[in-house]
């Protein structure tokens, strides 16, 4: 086994989970990247990485959607690296679907990265985390306890995953803790075109600022690391928009 602890991130190739991967690195982490389909982004990732410290990654390309990737996912990490220390569920389908318009086809897309995935890779994980007291991050977001107008379906999606943090905290202690980061504005959606929009989001925010990639980093190699004492609970990461009404 190998002497360095060890991560899967999924969604890694870019945005918060390219910075999240970046973070737990140098913090000593053998990292899993999971991507999707942007190759070009996390090929680019792994270079970056492999240049500070030779053989530390895994590139794993799968579509969460697809059940049996899940644990296969899993037993590559343990199969390369010997050990499984953390899981951050970063990976997330996100856009609108108004009432009156959703699909279950949409139903499907977005409950599939943002609860099925993260509850079945938590799963498949959890024997190895037990092995070595290791802990899961999951992404939620403040949308999950104050729903967006026109997004019901990916709302719901991340309300299942906060519940899915706390009923795996129960599941899995006293070996395994399990918590959620919450982020609120940090990186604008491709959808946000608005600058109205983003204006009165700010403007509903107390510390008046979008956060950074690296403060949502940062929060999750604090929950896998150094908060021993901390299981079950929802970070939110927001600059106090939540308590703002």
């Amino acid at each position: 086994m190998a002497d360095r602890p060890v991560a899967l991130v999924t969604g890694a190739a870019r945005r918060l989970g390219a910075a999240i991967a970046r973070r737990l690195h140098a913090d000593g982490y053998d990292l899993a990247l999971h991507y999707r389909s942007s190759q070009a982004e996390l090929d680019a990732l792994v270079v970056e990485l492999e240049t500070a410290r030779p053989g530390s990654t895994l590139a794993l390309q799968a579509e969460l959607g697809e059940f049996d990737r899940l644990p296969e996912m899993i037993s590559a990490t343990v199969g390369r690296f010997g050990r499984l220390d953390a899981l951050v569920n970063n990976a997330s389908a996100y856009f609108a679907t108004p009432l009156g318009e959703a699909t279950p086809a949409q139903w499907d897309t977005l409950f599939a990265s943002n609860a099925r995935a993260p509850f079945f890779l938590a799963q498949a994980a959890a024997p190895h985390l037990k092995a070595v007291r290791g802990a899961i991050v999951n992404m939620t977001d403040i949308y999950a306890e104050r729903p967006r107008p026109g997004h019901a379906l990916y709302c719901m999606a991340k309300a299942a995953l906060v519940m899915a943090t706390k009923a795996l905290a129960l599941e899995l202690a006293p070996d395994v803790r399990v918590n959620a980061v919450a982020p609120g504005a940090i990186l604008w959606g491709d959808d946000e075109t608005d600058e109205a929009r983003k204006q009165r989001m700010l403007a509903r925010t107390p510390l008046a600022r979008t956060g950074t990639p690296e403060e949502i980093a940062g929060t999750v190699a604090w929950l896998l690391r150094d908060a021993g004492y901390v299981t079950g609970q929802v970070i939110a990461v927001d600059g106090g928009r939540l308590i703002a009404g």
